[in-house]
């Protein structure tokens, strides 16, 4: 039948290979309950286009979940997920949610099985986060700990600490790695005080102190490059380098006509403008894990920290300083990038100490988008030093 063609055709997409396995381990014992599988489950309901197959493993492992006492069909289900670009945070935030409406013992028991489908996959876990309190705010650190030298990688306007997530593993052999929301941003949203960079690079120095960090390596994209530059012009004894990737020094009226457009029309406004300077048309289209996670920090900002974050930025004034910058100085630009192109960025050719680098086919977001690329290439310019 029909309707059997198409439910063998969204099996396999989901459980690769493994579908024959799960259908024959069924269909041995019970060909109606096998042809339910195949015709009606899967070529009658989960065929249909309404609800995506990214979105209905995830509804799946939530029932799986909230029922208990189905672990062998939550793994499947697992595995399933993962294999139609569910991501192992999406499922770790799943375990989460479960707990509001199911209780601890079913979120924990899906959290058990998703650490292990993980682990057999080769996945990597989350790293540790802490809550560490700034003064006037608390935001959240990522810390692999460790004895290492620290970089400390600082996020772009609008994301916070997990837009380094996948950059973070490249690192991690041979360095210690801090990364923490920014005041506005993540965990310490609807901060106050967010008149300018220097605040931020307060910020900074705040958190160096508070971890009793005295030399570290930093790492900025956009915004974060930014506030890199006034740490490095303002506190030089703090810094061992300085990697600026795809940001600016210079002044720009689109900034603070970015803060007036989100204040007359909010937030969903910004994402069509937003995304597509951020990332390729192949990475829009694939609407991978990126791209989500990206589309949905932009929807939940609050208005008044993104249109405070812009004009921060707007007021940018390292221009005229940066020769006087001595930090060895690594400056690396993506290709593709629309919002601070190579030719912008070659600009900060003026630190004496600078070498300057292009990632091909590079976006502006490049740790989203070129992770490897962008982790190789921070290697490399740090082991020269």
């Amino acid at each position: 039948m029909q309707r059997n063609t198409i439910g063998w055709k969204e099996l396999k997409a989901i459980n690769g290979e493994q579908a024959i396995t799960i259908e024959s381990n069924i269909r041995e014992t019970s060909q109606p309950l096998a042809d339910a599988l195949t015709g009606f489950a899967f070529g009658e309901i989960f065929s249909r286009a309404e609800l995506g197959r990214h979105e209905r493993e995830l509804i799946t492992i939530g029932m799986l979940a909230a029922l208990g006492g189905a672990e062998p069909q939550l793994r499947v289900h697992l595995n399933a997920a993962l294999n139609v670009g569910v991501d192992p945070d999406e499922l770790i935030a799943l375990a989460e949610h479960i707990t509001l409406y199911a209780g601890f013992p079913r979120s924990l028991n899906l959290l058990k099985e998703t650490k292990q489908i993980l682990k057999n996959r080769g996945l990597s876990l989350p790293f540790y986060t802490t809550r560490q309190p700034m003064g006037d705010h608390e935001t959240l650190v990522t810390d692999t700990g460790g004895d290492r030298p620290v970089i400390v990688l600082v996020h772009a306007l609008g994301l916070d600490r997990r837009m380094w997530r996948d950059v973070i593993p490249y690192l991690v052999q041979d360095y210690r790695i801090i990364s923490y929301d920014l005041r506005g941003h993540g965990h310490a949203a609807s901060s106050l005080n967010m008149t300018n960079l220097q605040v931020f690079a307060d910020d900074f120095i705040t958190l160096l102190d508070s971890l009793q960090l005295d030399k570290v390596h930093f790492a900025g994209l956009s915004f974060g490059g930014s506030i890199g530059q006034y740490v490095a012009l303002q506190h030089p004894e703090r810094l061992k380098s300085l990697t600026i990737i795809a940001s600016t020094a210079w002044k720009n009226e689109a900034f603070e006509q970015r803060a007036i457009s989100a204040e007359v029309e909010g937030m969903t406004s910004q994402l069509k403008t937003t995304l597509s300077r951020w990332f390729s048309t192949t990475a829009l289209a694939e609407n991978g894990w990126a791209v989500r996670y990206a589309r949905e920090k932009i929807k939940r900002a609050f208005v008044s920290d993104w249109a405070a974050s812009w004009r921060a930025l707007a007021a940018i004034d390292t221009a005229q300083y940066l020769a006087n910058i001595q930090t060895p100085t690594h400056i690396i630009a993506g290709a593709n990038d629309l919002s601070t192109p190579p030719s912008l960025m070659e600009g900060f050719k003026v630190i004496a100490k600078s070498t300057f680098d292009v990632i091909s086919e590079g976006p502006h977001m490049l740790s989203l988008e070129k992770p490897e690329a962008l982790g190789q290439l921070i290697l490399k310019r740090l082991a020269e030093e």
